[in-house]
């Protein structure tokens, strides 16, 4: 199968290599990397129909602005996927509009990070039955085995990702907690040793937990070349959003977010250990101590 992909960042050329080394064709298209196809116009080209046109590019308007090109580019039986992280009423807009022009629109929701090449990625689709079928073999190369699933209609693949993330919140605010209390006790605790044992056997382990072991091992116990200042991509806010929505309450991931919030005012070791985590398994930029005194705090 041959497919198109917009987008050759941290995810997308790890998609990409995936993609190809299980068999598959892909055309590329990225304006900041030379090897690639010189426009969008050029990539649809190098596809023949049923064209399928991946995006792996930031959410917002980046996002916009290329569906929409590509919606004015493709005909009708092509098929646009959003991979990246966009908001899910934007997903269920967009597939209303490509509709409209009679191409298939999905939204699947990516986790695995810049891990995900090795591997694989876990893969969340919403959208219609037919183009999703269609793009079960590209599914099946990304993903680990028994790692996607076509989880509902349009927008549900950007929903159950954004409900993702927000776990993934409370997750690392509660490994950072801990560690902070570990950190500020009165023993010389080995926090890498800790986090090496506690993978094996113990009811907290996980992949996260295996990440900060190698976080711990990698810039040292203190982390200290490492600033407390927590990012947040934005799904946590819009997971907290829909839970007001519903009137579910979520104490936890509402707590975490606020607690990112927090690492951008206050010196402490919990978002030391949570900026070192985004860092293993998203591959996102951790701020240096010296950049950190130097720039003012700015929200993501």
């Amino acid at each position: 199968m041959k497919i198109g992909m917009v987008g050759l960042g941290r995810m997308g050329s790890g998609m990409t290599r995936r993609i190809e080394a299980n068999g598959h064709e892909v055309a590329t298209y990225d304006p900041k990397v030379e090897s690639t196809g010189k426009t969008l116009r050029a990539l649809a080209k190098q596809l023949e129909p049923p064209r399928h046109v991946w995006m792996m590019v930031p959410s917002g308007q980046v996002t916009e602005d290329t569906f929409r090109k590509l919606a004015g580019i493709l005909e009708p039986g092509d098929t646009v996927v959003d991979g990246g992280n966009s908001n899910w009423r934007d997903s269920q807009r967009r597939h209303k509009e490509a509709r409209a022009q009679k191409i298939s629109f999905v939204d699947v929701g990516v986790s695995g990070g810049v891990w995900g090449f090795e591997v694989g990625f876990c893969l969340m689709v919403g959208g219609d039955k037919a183009p999703v079928k269609r793009l079960t073999p590209i599914f099946q190369a990304l993903a680990p085995e028994n790692g996607w699933a076509h989880v509902g209609a349009s927008g549900s693949g950007h929903f159950v990702k954004m409900v993702h993330n927000g776990i993934e919140y409370g997750l690392m605010q509660a490994y950072a907690e801990g560690f902070e209390l570990m950190n500020q006790s009165e023993f010389a605790l080995d926090l890498s040793e800790i986090a090496g044992i506690w993978r094996y056997g113990s009811v907290v382990r996980s992949w996260l937990l295996e990440l900060l072991c190698s976080a711990l091992e990698e810039h040292g116990d203190n982390l200290d070349d490492i600033a407390p200042y927590v990012e947040d991509s934005g799904e946590g806010r819009w997971t907290i959003n829909a839970a007001i929505d519903n009137a579910v309450p979520l104490p936890a991931i509402t707590a975490a977010l606020y607690g990112r919030f927090a690492s951008r005012r206050e010196i402490d070791f919990s978002a030391k250990v949570q900026a070192a985590l985004r860092n293993q398994f998203g591959g996102h930029a951790v701020r240096a101590v010296e950049e950190a005194k130097e720039s003012p705090h700015q929200g993501a």
